[in-house]
């Protein structure tokens, strides 16, 4: 894998199957890869079994991250991200259905980049997809990552 995924953290599997479908539409070519709790995202990301293999699961060149996880939240997991120094400067897009003040707010707060509500339209969220890939994949520069 040369090119660094993404890493969806999306708990309903039919949002998955749909975004994965996105972004085919969309022609984005980054590997997506994806993990269904907070926890698993923290596994994912501490390259903790079964992620221990970073050939296998490479760090994320940006994460899609939806607020409302089993296990830990997406809250949680910005938080805990934001607090590991080698980590701490990977993208977050919070792909969310809530339009909640309070869960921008406190995305904002705890540091995330981005925050998109999930559309309705199929459509809606390929454009979301491309504008996410043109911008966060091809025209900005990439933080160095350090563990």
């Amino acid at each position: 894998m040369d090119t660094p995924p993404i890493l969806l953290v999306e708990d309903n599997p039919k949002d998955v199957v749909l975004i994965h479908r996105a972004f085919r539409k969309a022609q984005i070519t980054a590997p997506v890869q994806a993990v269904s709790d907070g926890e698993k995202a923290i596994a994912y990301l501490s390259g903790e079994a079964p992620y221990d293999d970073r050939a296998q699961y490479p760090l994320p060149t940006l994460i899609l991250l939806d607020l409302k996880l089993p296990r830990r939240s997406g809250t949680e997991v910005l938080a805990w991200l934001r607090q590991q120094p080698g980590l701490k400067r990977i993208p977050v897009v919070i792909l969310t259905t809530s339009r909640e003040e309070i869960d921008v707010n406190q995305s904002y707060d705890l540091g995330v980049n981005a925050y998109m509500v999930k559309p309705v339209s199929f459509d809606n969220l390929v454009s979301i997809l491309e504008t996410l890939n043109v911008h966060w994949l091809m025209l900005n520069e990439k933080p160095q990552i350090v563990i």
